[in-house]
């Protein structure tokens, strides 16, 4: 059956057709697909996916067979390197397809009655650079895991050896383990605890991910169910903005860049048995981990390539998609861009020393989703020539595509857009349309080089630590971070300009290839400009980043009255209220909060640092560890916190999103000209200041 499929697509795909029938197969398809659409179950989608895909390889075969006479040196240069980007879309296309048709969306397996049966976890909590008070909060959560407390130690490993760290896990009962010290930076911190520590299984959290109550008994009953399975992963889930969400304010209005892989790609990697370890949230049988020597300390990203020695060795990796935990997201632009170049690196030299698609113990699929997982940080340079690839005919004259325009777009259109349907479709809840170019090219222009070293030399580049719980004191234009992108924005600007002018003054240009080219690049231009937009940085005040949710709770007054309200948010520090009508607390006041989780209640003393109306704003007094331990309990540790709001978002709509990047990119175009107007005024007042200060000869 499968070869007489391959056979018969094979056919479709070969299969000549004039420009008529080719645009009657186009409009075709787009109906089936549209309708499809409005019956998105996953029998629709696999067919949707079916049709992309030969819409895409009839494409890819036009292309290669139909479009490629160049007839000069120059159309050859840029004419391949277009093909060279869209064989690598395609490949990237058809990868993802596979990862994303059928998530396994496994649910959590019930733990055995008998407490007795429960393993013994180690809880580590690596860290380096730090404050204290993020810490703190994880250790405190940790601590709260609901799990029999002679089976559960938590332990910190402060590879920055602080006596302030030291002194706070002794008060509050938490192991501290230290080494003399950094080699191998996170992965050496974790290996030399597996030394000291003797624990079944480990559960790893980053230093900024604070794992709710339910964290071990939502995720432990499949290790019990499945004698194989070496490691589970769970969502990583941020409680702040990233620097796109700060920046374009579109935090939990757009998912973020990360929810895709989160909410799709891993749950569809867990079909295929080839879930990856992301470094934190997630917990790791010690015998098999053992087994594999430790975390991997080859590359950059220890955690993917850790995964990856489980699996060649035969073990089972799974995927729960359920946030049982959530985190810091980095603060701004540039430390972005530096964890991305990171892992970007990590990936490049896994598939440089440890290639999926070779060596033993891996089977079809799990090569297939790593290979994929790889391929995608490679994507630097296609998209640097996808974003000016029409200014080859604009600028130079060059014919990228050998064929008549009416024909290219007879078999592009198809490719495009049966693909931005199909993925609009089955990535929805976690990916809206156009957003992935925004991300992809903010970041391509610096990931391509260390990709491309680590492709010659994977030793080269060093394990950077993300900074996270820091503040930005006011708005800034990041210039140096914007300088890549607003050299694209403005190469397509004047391709605009260069082409108008030719559409209108050059009489043998023609007007099609001129009309086709100058669409593609106004998309760029919106897609830059949106790029553009995500360096200004916005002011970020709150070290502590505050978290909306709406929870039960009580306010003592000073004259013994009580008033019944609920949170608008929460932080370490401090607390928003929103009273009922009529209830008025001054600022200044000491109050008593009362919090609830379920039948338990916690009182924390206060000052009203903030009303205005029925809302206020509340500062914590001096908490001590107790008070702390508490107030992380009914807080960040609840096991209802983060799951209410993943993947609850706007479902995509193509033609919305794409007003929505364009709606970005023009906002993108007027900061610019604002930073660049300020920074003219402020240049010329620095050379009017010199020259006035400059002494004149006599």
């Amino acid at each position: 059956m499968l070869l007489a499929a391959l056979l018969v697509l094979a056919v479709i795909v070969a299969a000549p057709l004039d420009l008529e029938r080719q645009m009657l197969f186009t409009a075709a398809c787009m109906a089936a697909a549209l309708l499809l659409r409005r019956h998105a179950n996953r029998l629709a989608i696999l067919a949707m996916i079916v049709m992309s895909v030969i819409a895409s390889l009839r494409y890819m075969y036009w292309r290669l067979t139909s479009s490629l006479g160049f007839e000069s040196l120059l159309d050859m240069l840029f004419g391949y390197g277009l093909v060279l980007a869209e064989l690598y879309a395609l490949l990237v296309l058809l990868l993802g397809y596979l990862q994303t048709a059928w998530p396994l969306q496994r649910k959590p397996y019930p733990l055995p009655a008998d407490q007795r049966l429960w393993p013994s976890v180690d809880v580590y909590i690596p860290t380096y650079n730090e404050p204290l008070d993020i810490i703190k909060l994880t250790a405190f959560a940790a601590q709260a895991i609901d799990w029999p407390k002679d089976k559960l130690n938590v332990y910190v490993l402060d590879d920055g050896r602080r006596d302030e760290f030291r002194e706070f896990c002794a008060a509050a009962g938490i192991g501290y383990i230290v080494r003399p010290d950094n080699f191998h930076a996170k992965a050496g911190n974790l290996n030399h605890a597996l030394k000291l520590t003797g624990g079944d299984y480990i559960a790893i959290f980053d230093a900024d991910h604070v794992p709710t109550r339910s964290f071990l008994q939502v995720g432990m009953g499949w290790f019990l169910k499945d004698p194989k399975l070496a490691m589970l992963q769970t969502p990583h889930f941020f409680f702040s903005p990233d620097p796109f969400e700060k920046n374009l304010e579109t935090f939990r209005s757009v998912p973020n860049e990360g929810e895709l892989f989160y909410g799709l790609v891993q749950d569809g990697n867990d079909l295929w048995n080839a879930t990856f370890f992301c470094g934190s949230c997630a917990i790791i049988k010690r015998g098999p981990l053992e087994e594999v020597g430790g975390i991997a300390v080859e590359t950059v990203t220890e955690d993917a390539h850790t995964a990856l020695k489980l699996n060649r060795l035969g073990y089972n990796t799974a995927y729960l998609a359920l946030p049982q935990a959530a985190g810091l997201a980095t603060e701004s632009l540039s430390g972005h861009i530096g964890q991305r170049i990171r892992w970007a690196r990590g990936m490049a030299q896994i598939f440089r020393t440890d290639n999926p698609l070779l060596g033993k113990g891996l089977k079809l699929g799990q090569r297939l989703c790593y290979l994929n997982a790889m391929l995608h940080f490679f994507y630097g340079l296609p998209r640097l020539v996808f974003l000016t690839a029409p200014l080859a005919y604009l600028f130079f004259g060059a014919q990228i595509f050998q064929a008549e325009a009416l024909l290219i777009m007879a078999y592009a259109l198809p490719h495009i857009l049966i693909a931005s349907v199909t993925n609009s479709t089955i990535q929805g809840r976690f990916r809206h349309s156009f957003w992935n170019e925004v991300y992809e090219s903010v970041l391509a222009w610096y990931i391509m080089r260390p990709v491309l070293l680590a492709m010659v030399n994977p030793k080269l580049g060093k394990f950077n630590v993300t900074a996270k719980g820091g503040v930005i004191d006011k708005s800034y234009f990041d210039w140096k971070m914007a300088r890549p992108y607003i050299v694209v924005l403005l190469l397509n600007l004047l391709g605009v300009l260069v082409g108008l002018f030719k559409l209108g003054f050059d009489a043998e240009a023609s007007a099609s290839t001129l009309l086709i080219n100058l669409t593609w690049t106004l998309y760029n231009i919106v897609i830059s400009a949106a790029s553009v937009a995500v360096a200004a940085e916005a002011r970020q005040i709150r070290g502590e980043p505050r978290v909306y949710a709406e929870l039960p709770a009580t306010l003592g007054l000073a004259d013994g009255k009580t008033v019944v309200c609920r949170t608008k948010d929460f932080s370490q520090s401090g607390v928003g209220l929103e009273l009922p009508e009529g209830a008025v607390v001054a600022r200044g006041e000491r109050v008593l909060v009362s919090l609830f989780r379920d039948r338990e209640e916690s009182v924390f003393p206060a000052t009203v640092v903030f009303s205005q109306g029925h809302v206020l704003g509340l500062n914590f007094c001096e908490l001590n560890l107790e008070q702390q331990r508490e107030l992380t309990g009914m807080t960040f540790s609840r096991a209802d916190t983060w799951a209410a709001t993943w993947g609850q978002g706007a479902v995509d709509t193509p033609l919305g999103a794409l007003a929505e990047v364009s709606s970005i990119g023009w906002r993108g175009i007027r900061l610019l000209s604002r930073a660049t107007l300020v920074e003219l005024v402020g240049q010329l007042r620095a050379l009017s200041f010199h020259l006035r200060s400059t002494p004149r000869n006599s």
